[in-house]
């Protein structure tokens, strides 16, 4: 990838949409958001590799998705515990059993993706100011794609810290504040569409069609990771792998959407290749 030229520039260039690996590619003894998850994810040629961030009681970024020691570390919440703590905990493998992994520092995983891929900096929005810092501090501003909702309060947080960034709110319907983003010292690259049913408007091919035509970018999933709250209308990686990959990857990349979240990089690296 090269991030000397603009994300658009770089999607007409690719000729399919940007791949972006959910916390790297992991398995196995190899838990998520972890290094070694994200040099599996650019070792197999992700556009974009999505990382968490959690901060310690003491101010510390790590990379970790919020809420979920319970199951990843076995352990107190992060946001319970000091930098020093954290250090001395080990993720857990697929099978609940300690590995060697550690919690990577956001700066470690900034530092390590570093003109590798994009970054989708996920749970963004818990402190645009302390994590547009780190961003800065490791040099990684034109990689890095931003996440958050559309509240008053993200917004002036983004304007204030990040108008820079290349930033994509999260919308769950029609998105009637385009106009208004793009009036606003925000560096709107597109949308992230999460819609339940594939008959919602904002997955529609007259509502992408109109985002095109502003030069915006549309992001969307095919990733589970809640089947009590579906994103993808069920064109999943789950329905791509168990029934037909057209039923999934297909009609997301038939809606022409310009980035695909996905849990499973390799097999849809592989269906893009096969398909006509």
């Amino acid at each position: 990838m090269d991030f000397t030229k603009s994300i658009f520039e770089n999607r007409k260039e690719l000729n399919k949409p940007f791949l972006a690996a959910h916390r790297g590619v992991c398995g196995a003894n190899i838990p998520c958001n972890t290094l070694a998850a994200y040099k599996i994810a650019t070792d197999l040629g992700a556009d974009v590799v999505e990382i968490d961030v959690s901060k310690t009681k003491d101010g510390k970024f790590y990379v970790f998705h919020p809420w979920m020691e319970p199951v990843f570390l076995k352990s107190k919440y992060i946001c319970d515990m000091t930098a020093e703590e954290l250090e001395n905990e080990r993720l857990v493998n697929q099978d609940s059993v300690k590995t060697s992994y550690k919690v990577p520092t956001l700066g470690e995983a900034l530092s390590f993706l570093k003109g590798k891929a994009y970054i989708n900096v996920d749970k963004f929005w818990t402190d645009v100011e302390g994590i547009t810092a780190e961003i800065r501090k490791a040099g990684v501003e034109k990689q890095v794609i931003v996440k958050t909702n559309v509240d008053e309060k993200s917004l002036e947080a983004v304007e204030k810290y990040a108008p820079d960034l290349m930033f994509v709110p999260l919308v769950r319907s029609k998105d009637d504040i385009t106009e208004s983003l793009l009036k606003r010292n925000i560096n709107l690259i597109g949308v992230e569409v999460l819609f339940k049913s594939d008959t919602e408007e904002c997955i529609s091919d007259k509502y992408i069609k109109s985002m095109h035509d502003k030069g915006l970018l549309i992001w969307a999933n095919s990733i589970i990771y809640n089947e009590n709250d579906i994103i993808n209308g069920y064109h999943s990686d789950d329905i791509s792998l168990t029934d037909s990959p057209d039923k999934g990857w297909g009609w997301l990349i038939d809606k022409n959407v310009d980035f695909i979240q996905t849990d499973w990089l390799l097999m849809l690296q592989n269906y893009i290749k096969s398909r006509k």
